[in-house]
C-alpha cells in the first residue's frame, strides 16, 4: 500500500499544480496530514497570534488519479483516520462567533486516549473527520482554507470514516490533497476550530464514469448530502437548495415543484461551519427518496 507523506504539502487549490503523488482507480493508500497550524503549535506557550496563518491548512498532495477525467465524478471512500497523540485548541480575539469576548488568546493541549479527547477535566468521545480535502479548481488559486466547490475547507463533519465523498473533476487526474483532520469537531465550528489534530487518513479512489456533479457530495448510511459554500448563511442555504433540488428534479423525474416540496418534507439543512471565509451548510437527502446519487 502507497504511503504519501507530509513531506509534499501544498497551501492553496490551483488549476495548475502538478501532482507530488499518483495513484490508479480502485487503489487503496495512506495520506499522513499535517494539524491545521502545519506544527506550529508546539506547546500551550504557544499561542494563534505566534504563528505563521499563511500556511494554515495546508493539505498533503497533489495526488493524480491515473484514469479520471473530467467526464467522472471522484469517488473517495474513507476507510479510516488514524489520529496522532495531542490535539490543539486556540482561542484568541475575534476568533469564532464569540470571539469578541475573549481577550486574551490561550492554547489547549488536550489528550487523545482510549477513543476519548480530555478537555481539562473534561472527556468526550473522538469523531474523526477531514476538514480539508478537494481536488484542482476549474480556474485560478484558492487557499487551502477556503471552501468551495472544488472541496477544499470544508469543515464537514461527515466527511469520516466509513462514508464516500464525491467530488467533480475539473482537470484530468483530479489532484487530490487533503489535511486539516479534527479528532472531533461540531457542527458550525463555533469558536473558530475543530480538536485540531495531524494523522494518517486511509482512502480508496474510484469514480463514476460519464457523470457530472457540480459541487461536493457526502454520501453515508443513510442520506446523501449535498455540499455549498458561500459568502454568507442565506446565501449558501439558497445555492445549496438549488443544487439539491435540481439533482432531485433530474434523478426522480419529476417537476421543480414536487422536488421542492421534497426538499422541504424530508430533506434536513444542516450547517457546516460559519467560521471560515465563505460559510459552508449541506443537506441531506434520506436514501429512501434517493436510494442511488444516480438512479
Amino acid at each position: 500500500m502507497q504511503f504519501f507523506s507530509k513531506d509534499h504539502t501544498i497551501t492553496h487549490f490551483s488549476s495548475e499544480m502538478s501532482p507530488n503523488y499518483k495513484v490508479k482507480l480502485g487503489e487503496t493508500f495512506v495520506v499522513e496530514a499535517h494539524d491545521c497550524y502545519g506544527g506550529q503549535i508546539t506547546s500551550e506557550e504557544v499561542l494563534r497570534p505566534d504563528i505563521n496563518l499563511d500556511i494554515m491548512n495546508q493539505a498533503t498532495g497533489p495526488i493524480y488519479v491515473e484514469g479520471l477525467s473530467t467526464k467522472d465524478v471522484l469517488t473517495i471512500e474513507i476507510n479510516d483516520i488514524e489520529l496522532d497523540q495531542h490535539g490543539i485548541m486556540v482561542t484568541t480575539n475575534e476568533l469564532g462567533i464569540l470571539g469578541e469576548q475573549i481577550k486574551e488568546p490561550t492554547t489547549k493541549i488536550l489528550k487523545i486516549e482510549n477513543g476519548k479527547v480530555t478537555l481539562d477535566d473534561i472527556t468526550f468521545p473522538i469523531h474523526p473527520m477531514i476538514g480539508v480535502i478537494g481536488v484542482a479548481p476549474r480556474s485560478g488559486v484558492i487557499h487551502c482554507a477556503v471552501p468551495g466547490d472544488h472541496g477544499g475547507n470544508l469543515d464537514t463533519k461527515d466527511i469520516t470514516i466509513g462514508n464516500k465523498l464525491y467530488l467533480p473533476v475539473f482537470k484530468e487526474g483530479g489532484n487530490i490533497a487533503l489535511g486539516d483532520i479534527h479528532a472531533s469537531m461540531g457542527d458550525g465550528e463555533m469558536n473558530g476550530t475543530g480538536v485540531e489534530i495531524g494523522g494518517k487518513v486511509t482512502l480508496t479512489v474510484s469514480k463514476l464514469a460519464d457523470k457530472q456533479i457540480h459541487s461536493p457530495i457526502i454520501e453515508n448510511e443513510n442520506d446523501f448530502l449535498f455540499i455549498s459554500s458561500a459568502s454568507s448563511l442565506e446565501k449558501a442555504i439558497k445555492k445549496c437548495a438549488k443544487v439539491t433540488v435540481n439533482h432531485l428534479e433530474e434523478q426522480l423525474s419529476v417537476s421543480f415543484e414536487t422536488a421542492y416540496r421534497l426538499l422541504s418534507a424530508v430533506c434536513d439543512i444542516k450547517i457546516s461551519q460559519l467560521v471560515n471565509k465563505l460559510v459552508t451548510v449541506r443537506i441531506a437527502v434520506p436514501k429512501f427518496i434517493l436510494p442511488k446519487l444516480f438512479l
